[in-house]
């Protein structure tokens, strides 16, 4: 019947298109992270592909057949040095299919999976290598902690996107991940460099980790507060100013609040995080428990977001002046008080110059500090180096609020503790040092 309905010309265009073979996909690009525990490569693709992995032994080696697809890109750049890989080959099989074959220093366990294009990339082929044989050891500190000892707080600092996911994307190739990198590392040193304080960073290089996963290792640290560093960006280049956010149990609290939610909350697919499985639980018993412990958390979460908010404005503008409370999903753990700090919007040219200057990513770290600094001083946990010195602390009198040095105290640890310089602590104390004893009043300037 077709025949007889089509001319003879068409029928053979129709002919000649059925026969001829689908177009061959090709490799444009390919890239490799490392992470602590795993390494990721990601193929750049010019469309979807079918493919399979498996592994060879005598010597160790991963096969990766990538179907009716060819390479155009060479592999020779890749930093292979840290990771399980020592070399990447490639040839065509059967004619049509592309194999790469991963040389390999040790066993790994691999998983693949393929991410379909979205408005950062075109479609992609990951591959993970993860690390073989790695426990977990617990050490006589971890022991200690369950001890109930006098122990150190421990903050869990967590630079937002990473890897694969550069975040915002500012003006003259600024990019999120780096920003906020570079920020969480300066104010792992400041709390590092505190008596009382133990920080510990989610990632400490250019590698992703799911949403999920960020939470996971914070409570892995024991972390007694995670803050997750971040900086804005709008379809606006006009919007500016440091947000600070905690979760909110029913909604956002803004159209721009709601806006950067679902935008960090959209990494997951930009990275590559697979679908998340949960635990199975009594459904009434775990809806109580959470919501006890959420309702005490989200109070911390405010509280200590407050102080945050109160230092950075002082260094610079603010976007909203209280708060602000979204659903970001780092944010979602039950019983470890969060906060998310959006350090300026990267899609504004002159906040973007400012958070891209190492001096400036400095002072907004000290900042952050100060804040967090600020409630813990106010509230430490039960059994911590801060809680044991609370009988040292500050106390008002009359001319003003008053410090009695504790036991491990420096004149810069109190000038940092409240926001003042030590030249101020002082004149204001007629101190012709900074040398101080324990026991010793010290009264406090105005900031």
């Amino acid at each position: 019947m077709l025949k007889a309905s089509l001319p003879g010309s068409l029928l053979l265009l129709v002919l000649t298109v059925l026969c001829q073979p689908l177009a061959a996909a090709t490799v444009d690009g390919v890239r490799l992270w490392r992470a602590p525990d795993h390494t990721r490569l990601v193929f750049d693709l010019s469309e979807p592909v079918n493919h399979k992995i498996f592994p060879l032994d005598n010597p160790p080696r991963l096969v990766v057949d990538i179907a009716r697809s060819t390479m155009n890109t060479s592999t020779d750049s890749l930093e292979l040095a840290a990771s399980p890989v020592t070399a990447v080959r490639s040839g065509i099989k059967d004619k049509t299919d592309l194999r790469i074959v991963l040389d390999l220093k040790s066993v790994v366990k691999p998983r693949s999976f393929v991410l379909a294009k979205n408005e950062q990339y075109g479609d992609r082929l990951v591959v993970d290598l993860y690390d073989n044989g790695q426990e977990t050891v617990k050490t006589v500190e971890d022991v200690a902690v369950d001890l109930g000892g006098n122990r150190d707080v421990i903050i869990s600092i967590d630079a937002g996107h990473g890897g694969e996911d550069p975040g915002a994307l500012g003006p003259k190739g600024i990019r999120e991940k780096q920003v906020v990198l570079a920020i969480s590392r300066e104010l792992k040193t400041l709390f590092d460099q505190t008596p009382g304080y133990r920080a510990r960073l989610v990632r400490d290089g250019d590698y992703y980790i799911p949403l999920r996963g960020r939470t996971s290792i914070a409570r892995k640290h024991r972390a007694d507060m995670f803050i997750s560093i971040h900086a804005d960006a709008f379809t606006k280049p006009s919007a500016h100013g440091a947000s600070v956010f905690a979760l909110s149990r029913r909604g956002a609290t803004s159209e721009t609040a709601r806006y950067l939610a679902s935008r960090e909350n959209q990494a997951d697919l930009i990275g590559g995080a697979g679908s998340v499985s949960l635990d199975d639980k009594d459904h009434m018993l775990a809806s109580v428990l959470l919501d006890l412990s959420m309702t005490a958390t989200l109070s911390s979460s405010l509280d200590v977001g407050a102080e945050v908010l109160r230092s950075i404005g002082g260094i610079t503008k603010l976007h909203k002046k209280h708060v602000e409370q979204a659903g970001f999903m780092v944010l979602k753990s039950p019983d470890i008080p969060s906060i998310l700090v959006e350090t300026g919007f990267i899609s504004n040219p002159s906040e973007a110059q400012q958070l891209s200057n190492r001096s400036y990513q400095q002072k907004m770290a000290r900042a952050i500090f100060s804040g967090i600094n600020r409630y813990f001083e106010k509230a430490p946990p039960a059994g911590t180096r801060l809680a044991a010195r609370k009988t040292g602390g500050s106390i008002q009198s009359a001319g003003g609020q008053v410090y009695v040095i504790a036991r491990g105290d420096t004149l810069s640890d109190i000038a940092v503790r409240y926001n003042v310089s030590v030249d101020a602590l002082k004149r204001h104390n007629g101190l012709t040092n900074t040398q101080i004893r324990v026991g010793q009043k010290l009264k406090i300037p105005a900031s």
